[in-house]
């Protein structure tokens, strides 16, 4: 009997293949090593790590652009808006103690015959706010050579009759109203105005030709940075009432005299709604 012996398998009988070279195996590692190192540097140029690169700008707003505030808020800057002026409320524009008090020919004293209290500065009786800013206007003045000098200050009710009363006699009542307050209705007597001359021209002291002197130019080019206004300007008669002045300064305190030059607002009256012009008839 023929004893049959299994059949080798394919699998078994075939010959053993070498192993080939690795290269396809590495070359594929290294293709995805290559890729994964490529995509890691694509992230950190995002991040802002590689070399050459900047950071986003912030809030994702485009570069040069400054991103609004977490409350959606921006600057004062950023709008383009001016710094807020002073409170026009904070003082009283009619209690003749107040620095804003508006002394005109539609608004006299109340009353009439009221008496700040004054002290002295060179000579010349002022309300005690006021003083340290005419003593400032005066040495400014006198440090950039221009030597001002002070001509009138307080006049108190009886001092201003007198005054108004010579006008009067002068030129007759209508015109004397151009140039000289009624008593009761002059900032002289709120201790809060000077009357201001120069040495260079003294012929122009309380003069229109004041303006064009070295002390006239002066005092309109610096008067606000004192606290100061030029009361009565060529441009304001027909709301002050009165002929310009240029020698006639009222002091309100350096902040609201630098908003009104600021704003180009050139009267109390504009400045508080006061009404302003002639005297009633």
């Amino acid at each position: 009997m023929t004893t049959l012996l299994p059949r080798p398998s394919r699998a078994s009988s075939a010959r053993p293949v070498p192993p080939g070279p690795a290269w396809p195996a590495v070359a594929l590692a290294a293709a995805a090593v290559m890729l994964v190192t490529a995509c890691s540097g694509v992230a950190g140029a995002d991040a802002g790590t590689g070399p050459g690169s900047r950071p986003p700008a912030a809030s994702g707003a485009p570069d040069g652009a400054v991103a609004p505030s977490s409350d959606g808020a921006g600057t004062a800057a950023d709008a383009g808006t001016q710094p807020a002026g002073p409170d026009l409320t904070a003082h009283s524009t009619s209690d003749p103690a107040s620095p804003w008090v508006v002394v005109n020919k539609r608004s006299p004293l109340d009353p009439v015959d009221h008496e700040p209290d004054l002290v002295t500065v060179r000579g010349y009786l002022v309300r005690p706010d006021a003083a340290p800013d005419l003593a400032a206007l005066l040495d400014a003045a006198d440090a950039d050579g221009v030597h001002l000098t002070l001509r009138s200050a307080y006049r108190g009710y009886a001092k201003q009759a007198a005054v108004y009363d010579g006008w009067v006699a002068q030129l007759g009542a209508r015109e004397a109203d151009e140039v000289s307050a009624r008593p009761g209705y002059s900032e002289h007597q709120t201790g809060l105005a000077v009357d201001v001359g120069g040495t260079t021209t003294p012929g122009c002291d309380f003069e229109a030709c004041f303006g064009g002197t070295p002390e006239g130019r002066w005092v309109a080019g610096h008067a606000a940075e004192h606290g100061f206004l030029v009361r009565y300007t060529p441009g304001n008669q027909a709301v002050t009432g009165y002929a310009p002045e240029p020698w006639h300064l009222r002091w309100v305190g350096r902040e609201l005299a630098e908003h009104l030059r600021a704003t180009g607002v050139s009267t109390l009256e504009e400045a508080f709604g006061v009404p302003g012009g002639d005297y009633a008839r």
